[in-house]
């Protein structure tokens, strides 16, 4: 269970770096960092699936097709949304939004044997810590507007918002339905599934970069190119090839509902790594959320003991 655990925390810092890396390379279209993010993870797993190819589990007809549409479900799709959510929100309220995972987690994927009286203070800390943070970014933001600003202006951060919402629904679908393609196939390694999900995943990026992407040239052109590309590196390796992995392994060791609380991580990280950026603190509201947000990850871990 500690295994599971840290894992879970782990992929959750990783994670956490894909909500501040549009906002660091924002003078590149999100359909390239997306593309260029799934790209490089599945070049990675190409590489390790390549390296082990002897000893390495080849995939079924059915199991590549898994792999395939989980892909598209959790990453490539979520991804791209997210991107966009971000460009058109910034990066607190979609964090907020996709932050409600757990919440969505933690209720659908509740293991029978276990009380709604033992995971209701999880859900009701982790729920305080939503509403405060909610709360705290919607005032940042009512102070950030201008009353110049145009009626487009709002509808671009409400579409941001929306695009949000379908971001939350699609890695909460991913969460519940790749925790039961492990159980149902104890077989399958947690790297060998994280591997054939970025070869799944690189192909969709390759679509992505070659249908809607910037074309190379222009984009190895553009002011800014070598931080992209070491932007681009560091998510698909980390928060893609090395965050699935560590998952994987929460998943298979961790109830559902556990690995949805574990998922808070993900925001808390996301917001501390959005404070770095910007340079500045927390309020105190933020900092009382994030207490909010720990307190209810250790009563969900002792509710599943």
């Amino acid at each position: 269970m500690l295994t599971g655990i840290l894992a879970g925390l782990a992929a959750g810092a990783l994670w956490g770096l894909v909500f501040v890396a549009p906002r660091m390379v924002s003078g590149f279209a999100g359909i390239d960092l997306t593309a260029g993010r799934f790209v490089v993870y599945g070049a990675v797993s190409v590489a390790v699936l390549a390296v082990s190819w002897r000893r390495a589990r080849r995939p079924t007809l059915a199991q590549a097709w898994g792999a395939l549409w989980l892909s598209v479900l959790g990453f490539t799709g979520y991804y791209w949304v997210l991107v966009l959510s971000i460009r058109d929100a910034g990066t607190e309220m979609p964090a907020l939004i996709v932050g409600t995972i757990p919440i969505w987690v933690m209720l659908l994927g509740k293991p029978h044997g276990l009380r709604w009286a033992a995971m209701l203070p999880g859900l009701a800390l982790t729920a305080a810590g939503l509403v405060l943070m909610s709360n705290a970014a919607l005032s940042g933001a009512g102070q950030a507007l201008d009353a110049s600003e145009t009626i487009a202006a709002n509808s671009t951060y409400w579409r941001g918002i929306a695009l949000s919402v379908l971001a939350m629904v699609c890695w909460t679908a991913f969460t519940l339905l790749n925790a039961r393609w492990l159980r149902q196939h104890p077989e399958v390694g947690t790297t060998d599934w994280a591997n054939w999900l970025g070869v799944a995943t690189g192909l969709g990026g390759l679509l992505l970069a070659l249908t809607l992407g910037t074309p190379l040239p222009q984009l190895m052109a553009s002011p800014g190119w070598p931080l992209f590309a070491l932007i681009a590196i560091a998510i698909g390796f980390g928060s893609s090839w090395l965050a699935t992995i560590l998952w994987n392994q929460a998943s298979r060791r961790l109830p559902a509902s556990l690995c949805g609380q574990l998922i808070v991580s993900e925001t808390l990280f996301a917001l501390l790594y959005s404070f770095l950026w910007d340079g500045r603190w927390p309020t105190l509201a933020q900092w009382a959320a994030a207490a909010l947000f720990t307190a209810g990850i250790l009563a969900s871990i002792r509710a599943h003991r």
